[in-house]
């Protein structure tokens, strides 16, 4: 087993369908073959058909208790059995070439990890915006979203996401990451040529100039060290309305 692609999912029976389709495609695609990719679903209490649809789609699933996302993460990837994890949430879609375009960036010795960045499924002026406030940290760090993939060992070397946060887990797993290539001369890449297609439903429900209002809510919380911080990402994040 070369890959193992892991999903987290929580009542994504709408979402996941769509998702699974472009994996296929994309296992299709992969010069390895379809059958050294697994597609493990982490699927945390659902209440609706996300199991079921998982499992008609071939799809290992493990259920996690805990309503956590990095434990949600990690309960999928502690289960998976290929060299390279890549992570992907349930709402996105990825590009065919998505698993060549990470093993060419992998193949790389001086690259320990990396994202494959996305494209949003409909852009406007204050989607568009949206992303470019978050260019600077892409271009200063290499933090980037979509798939993000790297060697099993090397994940389990620095312990995973963490478990201790409600948001966030994705920049503080691609730090601890960074920070153990540093030692080896080694910094994350990006495989931009398979840029995933990264869901809107927060800006259609919420509008799309909403991200201004959490980046100030949020912003303001972290400085003065409070826990409104973890009560908005349970509204945002973890509310099931």
């Amino acid at each position: 087993m070369r890959f193992s692609l892991v999903i987290p999912a929580r009542n994504e029976e709408a979402y996941l369908p769509r998702l699974l389709e472009t994996v296929a495609a994309a296992r299709g695609r992969y010069r390895g073959g379809a059958d050294a990719v697994e597609v493990i679903v982490a699927d945390n209490c659902s209440t609706d058909r996300t199991t079921e649809i998982a499992r008609q789609h071939g799809c290992r699933v493990v259920r996690v208790e805990r309503r956590v996302i990095g434990a949600v993460r990690n309960g999928g990837a502690h289960a998976a059995q290929g060299e390279v994890l890549a992570l992907v949430d349930a709402d996105s879609r990825i590009h065919p070439e998505t698993f060549n375009a990470i093993e060419d960036m992998l193949a790389r010795p001086r690259i320990i990890a990396g994202a494959t960045g996305i494209v949003f499924e409909r852009i406007s002026l204050g989607i568009a915006l949206s992303g470019i406030v978050f260019l600077p940290l892409v271009w200063l760090t290499g933090f980037d979203v979509g798939v993000v993939s790297c060697r099993k060992v090397d994940f389990e070397t620095i312990g995973g996401y963490r478990e201790d946060v409600l948001f966030a887990e994705d920049m503080h797993l691609l730090m601890a990451l960074r920070r153990l290539g540093r030692a080896r001369g080694q910094r994350l890449g990006r495989a931009r040529s398979a840029r995933t297609i990264a869901s809107t439903r927060k800006f259609d429900r919420y509008g799309d100039w909403h991200y201004f209002r959490i980046i100030w809510r949020g912003g303001l919380a972290l400085l003065r060290q409070s826990h409104s911080a973890d009560d908005m990402a349970r509204e945002y994040w973890y509310s099931d309305r």
